[in-house]
Formats: C-alpha cells, sequence, structure tokens
C-alpha cells in the first residue's frame, strides 16, 4: 500500500481530529475557556449539530492570515519556475501581413 505524503493539510486536519471540538452550546457557556484554550492551545473549532461552523483563534494569528502577500516580480515568478532550466524554442515563419483592399 502506498504512503502518503504528509501535508500542512494533512498535517492540520489530522490535530484538528485529534482535539476535541466544541458543540456550539457548550462553546457558548464556557467561552472564557475557549478563549483561554485559543490563546494557549491553538485555534479551537466550535460545532452546531456536528458540523464544522467556525474556528477561534488568536488575533495574531488571525492578522497573519488575513495580511495581503506582497506579489513577487514576474521575473522572480519565472525564476522559481521548476521549467526554469529548460531551454524552449519557438519556430515559427515570419509573418510580412497581407494584402488587402481597401
Amino acid at each position: 500500500m502506498a504512503k502518503r505524503k504528509a501535508t500542512s493539510r494533512n498535517v492540520a486536519k489530522s490535530e484538528r481530529l485529534s482535539r476535541k471540538p466544541w458543540q456550539l452550546q457548550a462553546a457558548k457557556a464556557q467561552f472564557s475557556e475557549v478563549f483561554r484554550r485559543a490563546r494557549s492551545e491553538g485555534p479551537q473549532w466550535v460545532t452546531k449539530r456536528d458540523r464544522e461552523a467556525v474556528v477561534i483563534v488568536r488575533a495574531e494569528e488571525f492578522e497573519r492570515m488575513s495580511r495581503p502577500r506582497s506579489p513577487e516580480s514576474l521575473v522572480e515568478f519565472f525564476r522559481k519556475s521548476p521549467l526554469a532550466e529548460v531551454d524552449v524554442r519557438f519556430d515559427r515563419r515570419s509573418d510580412y501581413g497581407r494584402d488587402i483592399e481597401l
């Protein structure tokens, strides 16, 4: 059987599944505890009717995630491309235009 490569998405999902999510009613009743755990243990999942609804995260983490990334230059984008070392040649016939009647 082939092993799946561990990705950040898989790790995040396994971390989420290893923690017990808060039911909405319990989170409302114990909001101070949810708040404390979000600050000390990381994101807290709050579900409603056994479906994932929201995640409570530290303000610093939210700011980091919502900060727009500065786009890199087009030159840097192509320089980092896995195809940067490939020799590509485009052979085309010369196009001298066409004659049209005016």
